[in-house]
């Protein structure tokens, strides 16, 4: 670890933001150089290297961009979402929408996947319509009610203490934060909706107990005692409710001035309904329960939930790509389970889309960059590995009908990566010696569920044309793809119309027509995130010790360790929950004759008597061949590893010095390293061995790399000595 402190930076090949640097430009020119300067991969670094999630959300900021088309929908006008923004639209007319953790889709999605995780459940018993309904209007109204509790009971202290007292000063400051959240909705329409939807069904409803009740006209009354002693229930004079809603000495009142003050300032068109409705939804006041034009809100909360529905439906589909690369991301880290401060995973992101990047015109660009964080015996910034995810798979697709009658699926072609992409890409990664972890594209015909019925043949088939090439070691193919929420739980109930009733009051609507439903049909997230996710993880000696491991040595990383091995897989297992029962033995006795791919599975299993409620590791292989069939990525990373020790510690493969590196004397390298094997993460491990050979004619040396008795080749170009004198 004195030498190589890292072993598990990662570089993920995906467009994350546009409008952010990426790699390609920040390199620029490299015409008739090497290597980058060092300032050039401090500013690459500082623009594109994460080593958190909530560090990824704040350099690349993922957002949608939305404006109003009022031709739309024959003249009534709908809200346009795109990942790009539009640039001949002028900038005051675009709405930016942050996928951040104060998104509800987002928010949605982590809640569920939280949720799922801790209760350990598989896709066919969960209840994602309880979480689903987190984006619904009275879900966003709920974290509304919150955030109006902490604004009151902030202000409150912040009130009774004097000026100039320090603690006056803190919660002032936290005060300015929680306003500032809830000007960013005061012109932005779409999120001003679910509140108008909520306020409007609030004040019909009012009395009428839960959302499926209904409602007559409110008058509020005093309950009293009559002159012979019978119940009364009087109407309240106007003065006194009056009275009530001007009420001096009340801090609700101050706030109500500072919200209507703070919205007149920041609006860009104030309207007296939407100063009203943040007033309303911030500081309810007696003032609410005044007389409203019925058929009018009744007919404003039917175009404001019609409206709201079909926008929320189109920013779902158009969102959704991006949410998945985020949560890919996040399953990227969520893997390294730690608070630990050790050797934690980090994250190059290029921003370019691979097919950018592999252009005949760009390759010199990347090829400079990983020359010059990759050929050097600096290892501060390696890159180690490599994320490819949504590779195209061709679907089987739907049989060819000559007259449609009923509403079927549409076919919706989903952008991903090409094989003849990653093949090219891989030509490079070999020459610096990064792994490169893939997935196909993720949807429900790469599930578990689809591996567990139709096995693993379409992934070989795909696969076969990147074997026995000089890259196959490097390739290594990720499967299943993880369902988040499956497409045919994906429904998401919006609320339901309210009608007016012959006797003049308002109700629920029973009609199943009256209900606004979208799906969002399916949220997957690509293997490739978790594999990399896991193996980078697995590189810190601390994790591993976390993990279970006790015979952990903090002296090496993780390169030697074999998650196949004994029960490494039942202790290192991934951070996410099983999905299905499991793989049929036909399917496991597919994926074994061969042992293909980096599979996951999600089989019972128990370890020291406790239940595994994660998806595990089933194989760790890449596409690279042996007698037996595919070999174990780890014997690709610990190659790569002794070959940059051998070339730190021979001064670039100095004949003399590599012989001293692999003799029998107890202090070479070699022997160190046979002698300290009683660890997990040994880099030679009991019937391990190493053996060298030099041609002299061509200046090659041959390592024999031995892993329980599988041979491994590397082979390295030596420098000769100048002198005899330095060799012993």
């Amino acid at each position: 670890m004195d030498i190589i402190n890292q072993t598990n930076r990662c570089i993920l090949f995906e467009e994350i933001n546009p409008e952010r640097l990426d790699l390609l430009t920040l390199v620029g020119d490299v015409k008739g150089i090497d290597s980058l300067d060092d300032e050039k991969i401090k500013e690459i670094n500082k623009e594109l290297l994460v080593r958190s999630f909530d560090e990824f959300l704040d350099k690349f900021s993922p957002s949608v961009y939305s404006f109003y088309n009022a031709a739309a929908d024959n003249g009534k006008g709908a809200v346009v979402y795109t990942l790009k923004r539009p640039e001949n639209i002028p900038p005051e007319y675009i709405s930016e929408i942050k996928l951040d953790h104060n998104n509800d889709f987002l928010k949605m999605l982590f809640t569920l996947i939280e949720t799922k995780r801790s209760q350990g459940i598989i896709n066919v018993d969960f209840r994602f319509e309880k979480v689903l309904d987190m984006i619904s209007p009275k879900k966003v109204m709920d974290d509304i009610r919150q955030a109006r509790k902490e604004i009151h009971y902030l202000y409150d202290k912040y009130d009774e203490l004097d000026e100039g007292d320090p603690k006056k000063l803190d919660l002032g400051d936290k005060l300015n934060y929680k306003f500032e959240e809830a000007r960013q909705n005061y012109n932005n329409v779409m999120a001003m909706l679910p509140l108008a939807i909520e306020d409007i069904k609030t004040r019909l409803l009012l009395g009428g107990g839960d959302d499926k009740g209904s409602s007559q006209a409110v008058q509020i009354g005093m309950l009293t005692i009559g002159e012979t002693g019978e119940l009364k229930i009087i109407e309240a004079p106007k003065e006194e409710s009056n009275a009530l809603m001007l009420a001096s000495e009340n801090s609700n009142t101050s706030l109500v001035s500072i919200f209507e003050s703070d919205y007149d300032d920041v609006s860009d068109s104030p309207s007296s309904y939407v100063r009203d409705l943040v007033v309303r939804t911030f500081c309810p006041l007696p003032a609410t329960l005044t007389e409203v034009d019925i058929d009018k809100e009744i007919a404003n909360y039917k175009a404001y939930l019609e409206f709201y529905t079909k926008a929320k439906d189109d920013f779902v589909k158009a969102s959704k790509p991006l949410v998945e690369k985020i949560l890919g991301v996040k399953m990227f880290f969520d893997q390294y389970n730690s608070k630990t401060r050790g050797m934690r995973p980090a994250l190059l992101i290029t921003n370019n889309k691979l097919d950018m990047t592999v252009k005949s015109s760009n390759v010199p660009r990347l090829e400079t960059y990983l020359n010059t964080v990759n050929a050097k015996n600096d290892f501060s910034n390696t890159v180690w590995m490599g994320i490819v995810p949504a590779i195209e798979l061709e679907s089987t697709g739907k049989p060819k009908v000559g007259k449609v009658i009923f509403q079927g699926n549409k076919e919706v072609k989903k952008e991903g990566n090409t094989i003849e992409s990653l093949t090219a890409l891989l030509q490079v990664m070999r020459k610096y010696r990064v792994q490169v972890f893939f997935n196909f594209q993720a949807n429900e015909e790469t599930t578990f569920n689809n591996v567990a019925t139709t096995g693993v043949d379409k992934y070989m088939d795909k696969c076969q044309l990147m074997t026995r090439q000089d890259y196959s070691e490097f390739a290594i193919p990720c499967l299943p793809n993880f369902t988040i929420i499956p497409k045919d739980k994906s429904g998401v109930v919006i609320d339901t119309i309210i009608e007016k009733t012959e006797d003049g009051g308002v109700r629920v609507s029973n009609a199943k027509e009256d209900i606004l439903k979208l799906w969002i049909q399916g949220v997957y997230v690509d293997a490739s995130y978790v594999a990399a996710g896991l193996v980078a993880a697995y590189q810190c000696p601390e994790y591993l010790k976390e993990c279970s491991f006790r015979n952990t040595s903090r002296n090496y990383p993780g390169v030697r360790f074999d998650i196949e091995a004994g029960d490494n897989c039942l202790r290192m297992v991934t951070t996410m929950a099983k999905e299905i029962t499991g793989f049929t033995n036909n399917i496991k006795d597919e994926i074994n004759k061969r042992s293909f791919g980096f599979v996951f599975s999600s089989e019972n299993a128990q370890l020291e008597g406790k239940d595994i409620k994660r998806i595990t590791v089933y194989k760790a292989r890449s596409l690279a061949m042996t007698d037996s069939g595919f070999d174990s990525i780890y014997k690709t990373i610990v190659s790569t590893y002794i070959e940059r020790i051998l070339r730190f510690t021979t001064n670039d493969f100095k004949q003399d010095k590599i012989e001293v590196f692999f003799s029998n004397n107890p202090s070479s390298q070699k022997e160190k390293w046979k002698n300290d094997n009683k660890f997990i993460n040994s880099v030679v491990h009991p019937g391990d061995d190493l053996n060298f050979s030099i041609d002299e004619l061509t200046n090659l040396c041959q390592i024999d790399l031995a892993f329980n008795g599988n041979v491994k080749n590397l082979e390295v170009l030596i420098s000769k000595s100048t002198s005899a004198a330095g060799a012993k």
